[in-house]
């Protein structure tokens, strides 16, 4: 099987009905340069400054325009949304849907010819910041423009364009985006819905039953995916996922009642049936048979302003934790005295710096000329943007004690909120496969033909192998163009840099040895692939921070120097843990408990039970 097989069999990627954020438009950042993908050159030990440094700027009259969506919006989020509410009722009220569509916050990457905002990924990753003070309202824009109607802009004719866009710009009608299915999670491939082609061939048969739909019960226009017969160029038959653009008024369009959630609790989440559904043939989006093209598009061109969204979020908790912890008192002092308490909110300022700094970055590259791949990018901005928000909750509501607990409070809707965020836009084990076997497919096609030299016992190459690892174990002097006169560093954060250069060099060397150790049976080493990824994402994470951090220096931003602190902190420590994770991929390294742990799952879920003796049992 070829990796690209290899590859779409591990990452059919699947989210529960919405996404956090959405790419393209035609407003662009006023640098210039093209732009290529970053991330896959760090598995060849790489790294490809002209795409991260320096870290993107936008113009003074793109900031202005900025500006002069975020202060109305800001106003209308913190004085008019009453999120308690719209958690307790379930549902977002009228008004305030109607207050959202005003703001042109229904369009926010719609082109403007088709009556939307047009904003770049930059601007949208901003007012993303905003948005997300409340998660049912993030959650049902999200569902609305970053997949409902993003295919549409992603591979819809002009036709098709002129017909929907604008009412849906302007929310006068809502999308809603349908693949999952209730026996078809992540593995899209498997959906069942099925489209049949009418015998004069003018319109679509379809029927299907789609689970975990958001806005389901509210939309209009529906991106639905479905099993369609397709005739291959060989003449053979198959089965193939084909997209269409449908409306509720085509018939045989119901929806259940709406889920009772954990979280988003105001977004409506519902399943939609599809009962022989008549779909003109001019509704197929993009090619028959091509759907699981479009999906994985869809998907993957938005994910990044996760970052900027919880960043967002964090900020505000950030302010009322501090609130709290510099005026509450206990052993005659403020929380805020107490060394645990400091850490927590060092812990909190450094997860939202890095995401911040990875979400901007990245929506700097999208905005770059070439539409570039920035999938893998993307995918870890929404992976370390996750996680990292579900641990700054808890640790704010350590913080608050008893007062984090109770419903009268945000905090613990803010925890019900976030969780979803780990789940959604594909899973964060499943993104994990995508963004190692993605890279390892990259590294691959450039060095097979040196690992199969490797194979063969090429004495040439096998020599040359032995002496750089040779010159590796007694202690290599790296260079990778970060530091120096030229480098493209501040001075302040040189030392960071130089951890990072070590770790992308002896990460490539890794790759190498992964590849030959496993070929293309690695499709099936998860434990392996999980490793990488977190590598990556730390290298990632590094870079962003050392960017961003450099930029504040030079130009003399406020706080610049707290970004010096945050930025070689979390260097330190993913240095660290990239050093132990890099151990861990050796074949007989000590730290790697990999068939020890498969072999305690096994035995667990053999009995499908916890298997060890009661502490107070005896024997006979």
């Amino acid at each position: 099987m070829s990796w690209c097989g290899l590859l779409r069999r591990a990452v059919a990627t699947r989210p529960c009905g919405a996404l956090m954020a959405a790419a393209g438009s035609p407003r662009r950042l006023s640098a210039s340069r093209t732009s290529r993908a970053f991330a896959k050159e760090l598995f060849l030990g790489t790294i490809a400054k002209k795409e991260v440094f320096p870290f993107p700027e936008v113009s003074q009259d793109e900031l202005n325009e900025i500006n002069q969506f975020v202060g109305p919006i800001e106003k209308f989020f913190t004085e008019e949304v009453d999120s308690q509410k719209i958690d307790q009722e379930g549902k977002i009220p009228k008004e305030t849907l109607e207050k959202l569509k005003r703001l042109g916050l229904f369009g926010m990457q719609v082109p403007e010819e088709y009556g939307g905002l047009g904003l770049s990924n930059t601007m949208y990753a901003r007012l993303g910041e905003i948005v997300s003070l409340d998660g049912s309202i993030a959650v049902t824009l999200a569902a609305h423009q970053a997949i409902g109607l993003k295919g549409l802009i992603l591979a819809g004719t002009e036709e098709q364009k002129a017909k929907y866009l604008p009412k849906l710009a302007s929310g006068e009608h809502i999308a809603a985006f349908c693949l999952t299915e209730p026996a078809s999670g992540s593995d899209a491939a498997s959906i069942q819905a099925r489209a049949v082609l009418s015998e004069d061939k003018k319109y679509y048969l379809l029927s299907g039953s789609k689970v975990w739909i958001t806005n389901g019960g509210l939309a209009h226009i529906f991106t639905v995916f479905a099993k369609t017969t397709v005739v291959d160029s060989d003449s053979s038959v198959k089965d193939k996922i084909t997209a269409f653009i449908v409306e509720r008024d085509f018939g045989g369009v119901t929806n259940g009642k709406p889920e009772d959630k954990l979280g988003i609790c105001g977004s409506n989440t519902c399943e939609v049936h599809f009962e022989n559904t008549r779909v003109p043939v001019e509704n197929v989006l993009g090619e028959v048979g091509g759907g699981f093209k479009v999906a994985m598009n869809v998907l993957n061109s938005g994910r990044f302003s996760m970052g900027s969204a919880v960043a967002g979020m964090l900020k505000k908790l950030i302010e009322m934790t501090a609130e709290y912890a510099c005026t509450r008192k206990q052993f005659n002092r403020n929380l805020s005295e107490f060394g645990l308490i400091q850490e927590k909110f060092a812990l909190m300022a450094q997860k939202a710096y890095v995401m911040e700094s990875m979400a901007y970055l990245t929506a700097g590259m999208l905005d770059q000329p070439g539409s570039p791949d920035c999938s893998i990018e993307a995918a870890m901005v929404k992976v370390f943007s996750s996680e990292g928000a579900w641990q700054c909750v808890s640790e704010a509501l350590q913080i608050l004690g008893g007062t984090g607990y109770m419903k009268g409070y945000p905090y613990e809707r803010m925890l019900r909120d976030s969780r979803i965020l780990l789940i959604f836009e594909g899973t964060n084990e499943i993104l994990r496969m995508y963004i190692a076997l993605t890279g390892l497919q990259h590294a691959g096609h450039i060095l097979t033909a040196r690992i199969n030299e490797l194979k063969r016992g090429n004495v040439t190459t096998v020599l040359e192998t032995i002496g750089r690892r040779l010159r590796d174990s007694l202690g290599r002097t790296l260079d990778l163009g970060l530091t120096g006169k030229l480098g493209a560093v501040h001075p302040s954060v040189a030392d960071s840099a130089r951890k990072l250069e070590e770790n992308v060099y002896y990460f490539g060397r890794t790759v190498e040895t992964l590849l030959l150790r496993f070929g293309k049976t690695i499709v099936e080493e998860q434990m392996v692939l999980k490793r990488v990824a977190n590598i990556l994402i730390n290298l990632y994470g590094m870079t962003a921070v050392l960017s961003r951090a450099s930029r504040s220096m030079r130009v003399g931003l406020r706080n610049h120097d707290h970004e010096v602190l945050l930025a070689n902190i979390f260097c330190a420590e993913a240095y660290s843990q990239n050093l132990f994770t890099l151990s861990q991929l050796d074949k007989y390294s000590p730290e790697n408990l990999d068939e020890q742990i498969k072999k305690v799952s096994q035995q667990v879920l053999e009995r499908r039970a916890y298997i060890c003796a009661h502490p107070l049992d005896q024997t006979s």
